[in-house]
């Protein structure tokens, strides 16, 4: 074994691997004779394009320059439908509807709408052949979203419902009789409060009869599905966690009572937790304190099996075939579309995400921990540690510790394979990738942590991880960085500028300015802040108190920042900012700028340049030399020779 200091060892897992590697695996689904699923491709600028796999023959349906990407509520999902004859798919660049056939043939386009006009989260009505969206046009003040039906034959589009601020999950009942869907409102996010409908076709194929009959402003409903034409399954946090319920004639009732989550936050359209298996069963992933499992639900019993996978998450379930399928993830495996009889030991592999051409003893394994935090209450995380089967250290000393700070903020780490934190490890680098208070898959109550308290439990959770590591004797508490991307910048930029436990830091696409944030951008999210936060402009000195772009006087270390230029959620003037703020301070800066990215990274040179760059900066800041060949990194204000940078 040779012998180098932290942070420093040379490893396979190079920015090039991470960034073309592995292809995105996405929305699995099936129209019962085949199976459907969306791939991106970095190496392709980024692209996603739809699969079928038929009795184990894959066809690429949509070739470039077809991109199948929705931007509905700018973070999209559901952005096709697979029925028996032919796929519909949004192209990203139009955001029109095409019809894809799966013999061949040119796509056609089913809608002509200019590119500010978005559809997503289909369903189709057999009976009135008509495909049902969610549609978001243009508005007086804002955006319009409805649902609307398209008629098949005559390209003509009907609105079914309107008047809420947002629609999801339109689903025709079997008999083509009724249409369950969700809504809700301003300043509700999804996971804050929806409202579960069911509306009755008329003659004309419009909806009449509406009737909400589950759910409110405080009451979170996820994936209604038609069981029979007499009952709805869907997941809801009327007890605290995402459990089972089911509706009928006799009401509403929890399928299957438990202190887990069955369901999460719905980010994106299109969404898939469970799936049915029959009029009786549901599959569905259940994730207790952040480990999943899979179980199988009677939903007359209220029964839960378990399904004996060695799987870490189960992702897009659905039933074709009378197998199961779903997208599965591990720390040491790539992600794979998985088939599988739940009665027998039968498991069959039909898609990667690439080629794993680095053997696992190069990954470090994910270990779920719970740690104090100065609340007195637990808080979660997954720890990594340094880990390389052809390295060792120099010398008595501990390595340098990566934080990182998830985005959403209503999101959550996982433990799946991520190539970004193996890139760390196995050069020599701890990392712990945090579930501060206001993650998901933790119940209603962990995720209410955050109400009000943004730039505050968040920052501390991931202080207090730390701490907790550098308590064990586990990392060097003179070298840690924190990183995080969207909501995770913001708490990365605000754990650096309120806070002494970090020493450098990298915001990707991150939030500096939350008043600017308030003022400028999408609708989806634009009250959002308003839970987080307060209601703005009433709450506007707490806003400037918690930003960070106004308190740079605080800021005494490093940071690099990485931002898309074409980004409408947190637009690039957050990120700039940010850097003149620094630039005037004289503090050690560098940015780096993405012409033609969003929201994300999805470019394979861009997400490269992001990550080497990050690396490098740090390297830089704490004063050691990298085994890789790395690209320039222009680094302002930053000392000839500098050996770490004291906060």
């Amino acid at each position: 074994m040779q012998t180098a200091p932290y942070g420093s060892w040379r490893s396979p897992i190079t920015a090039d691997f991470v960034s073309t590697a592995m292809t995105g695996l996405g929305a699995l689904s099936s129209n019962g004779e085949a199976l459907f699923w969306l791939e991106s491709r970095p190496n392709e600028g980024g692209r996603t394009t739809l699969l079928m796999d038929r009795d184990g023959a894959r066809t690429e349906l949509t070739p470039a320059p077809l991109n199948v990407r929705s931007r509905v509520h700018e973070y999209g999902g559901g952005a096709y439908l697979a029925t028996r004859h032919c796929a519909y798919v949004v192209n990203f660049v139009d955001q029109n509807i095409y019809r894809v056939g799966f013999t061949g043939g040119a796509p056609e386009a089913i809608t002509t709408t200019d590119a500010a006009t978005r559809y997503a989260d289909f369903a189709m009505d057999e009976l009135r052949h008509t495909l049902i969206a969610v549609i978001e046009r243009p508005g007086a003040d804002e955006p319009e979203n409805a649902l609307v039906s398209i008629d098949l034959t005559t390209l003509t589009t009907r609105t079914l419902h309107s008047g809420h601020d947002f629609y999801a999950a339109p689903r025709v009942a079997p008999d083509s009789a009724r249409l369950c869907f969700l809504s809700w409102d301003h300043p509700n996010m999804p996971w804050d409060g929806t409202q579960l409908h069911i509306g009755v076709f008329d003659t004309a194929g419009l909806l009449v009869d509406d009737t909400i009959i589950a759910g409110g402003a405080a009451e979170s409903i996820v994936q209604p599905e038609w069981l029979s034409d007499a009952r709805i399954v869907f997941a809801s946090d009327q007890n605290g966690f995402w459990n089972l319920h089911s509706y009928d004639a006799s009401g509403i009732y929890n399928v299957h009572p438990d202190a887990a989550e069955y369901a999460g936050p719905a980010w994106a359209l299109g969404g898939r937790h469970f799936a049915i298996l029959g009029s009786q069963h549901v599959v569905t992933q259940r994730n207790h304190n952040g480990a999943a499992s899979l179980v199988i639900i009677d939903v007359e019993a209220g029964i839960a099996s378990p399904v004996a996978l060695d799987w870490h998450g189960y992702d897009a379930l659905t039933v074709h075939n009378g197998r199961i399928a779903c997208i599965a993830s591990s720390f040491d495996r790539a992600a794979s579309i998985i088939s599988f009889d739940p009665t027998a030991d039968d498991t069959t592999t039909i898609a990667t995400s690439g080629a794993l051409a680095i053997d696992a003893q190069w990954f470090s394994p994910a270990h779920a921990i719970e740690f104090p935090t100065r609340n007195g209450a637990v808080a979660y995380a997954y720890y990594y540690a340094p880990h390389n089967p052809d390295f060792g250290s120099t010398r008595a000393e501990l390595p340098p510790l990566l934080v990182m700070s998830h985005g959403g903020p209503t999101a959550a780490a996982h433990p799946s394979l991520n190539f970004r934190i193996q890139y760390y490890t196995s050069r020599g680098w701890a990392v712990i990738d945090v579930n501060y208070g206001g993650s998901s898959g933790f119940g209603r109550a962990y995720r209410a942590r955050l109400d009000g308290q943004w730039g505050i439990v968040d920052v501390h959770d991931c202080e207090d991880a730390a701490a907790h590591l550098v308590a064990q004797g586990h990392v060097d508490a003179s070298r840690i960085a924190i990183r995080g991307g969207s909501a995770g910048g913001y708490t990365t930029l605000a754990a650096l500028t309120f806070g002494t436990r970090f020493r450098a830091g990298a915001s990707h696409y991150g939030i500096g300015d939350l008043e600017a944030l308030a003022r400028d951008t999408h609708k989806f999210e634009s009250r959002y802040l308003e839970r987080l936060i307060g209601p703005y402009p009433e709450a506007r000195a707490t806003y400037i108190e918690r930003s960070p772009v106004h308190h740079v006087d605080q800021l005494t270390c490093p940071v690099i920042f990485f931002q898309g230029l074409d980004d409408r959620v947190v637009p690039p003037n957050q990120a700039e900012a940010m850097v003149d703020a620094l630039r005037r301070k004289r503090l050690p800066v560098a940015y780096i700028p993405f012409a033609g990215e969003q929201h994300g990274f999805r470019r394979a040179e861009n997400i490269k340049r992001a990550l080497d760059g990050e690396y490098l900066f740090f390297a830089r800041v704490f004063g050691f030399e990298p085994a890789d060949t790395l690209a320039e990194l222009a680094i302002e204000n930053l000392p000839p020779n500098a050996v770490g940078v004291p906060a």
